[in-house]
């Protein structure tokens, strides 16, 4: 029995394949995106359409899985907090191994593959994990703007790319504050 529903969109079923080595399946498809594809300040939103170009093909140990996932981006700029928008096109290659292949090989191997090696069940596959990883290893690790996004101001939180020229009086040191006054117009004392 498997956990998986054949009806779910990032579920592929394989026995079209008929487990014969050199079969081979093209597939494109238009699927939602899952919660949480990406990164805390960039990702794919929720349901957003992912584009993805599959293929499938049978080899002696399972099936290799190759192809790409496009998707609309949304976020913000690490330095500026300006929403950001860009698209992603992250490269899935997954071998899904057979049960059976799996057993055979573990008993030969006295490594644990287990947390490695990703199974088909019941001749379907997740692509869930594989999208969210390809995804989160294209993204940009501090995504920007642009290239040369100067940020905020540290003082006051003035968006820099906006002005440029944006300078703040040098701040005076706690030590000589009490000095100041004596700058300070001698009639604002008097009175």
């Amino acid at each position: 029995m498997t956990s998986l529903d054949p009806r779910a969109p990032l579920v592929l079923d394989t026995r079209e394949l008929g487990r014969r080595p050199g079969s081979q399946r093209e597939v494109e498809l238009t699927v939602p995106a899952p919660a949480q594809l990406g990164i805390e300040v960039l990702a794919v939103p929720e349901g957003a359409p992912v584009e993805l170009d599959l293929r499938l093909e049978a080899v002696m140990e399972g099936v290799l899985l190759t192809g790409t996932a496009t998707a609309m981006l949304a976020g913000e700029c690490v330095r500026c907090l300006e929403p950001i928008e860009d698209e992603i096109l992250a490269r899935l290659q997954e071998l899904y191994v057979y049960p059976e292949q799996h057993t055979k090989a573990t008993e030969h191997d006295d490594r644990d593959l287990d947390d490695e090696t990703s199974l088909l069940e019941d001749d379907l596959i997740d692509l869930e994990p594989l999208l969210r990883d390809a995804v989160v290893l294209a993204l940009p690790f501090q995504p920007l703007c642009r290239d040369d996004c100067p940020g905020l101001c540290i003082d006051c939180g003035a968006r820099l790319a906006d002005d440029p020229d944006h300078a703040h009086d040098a701040p005076i040191d706690p030590r000589w504050a009490g000095l100041e006054q004596l700058t300070q117009d001698p009639q604002q004392h008097r009175d």
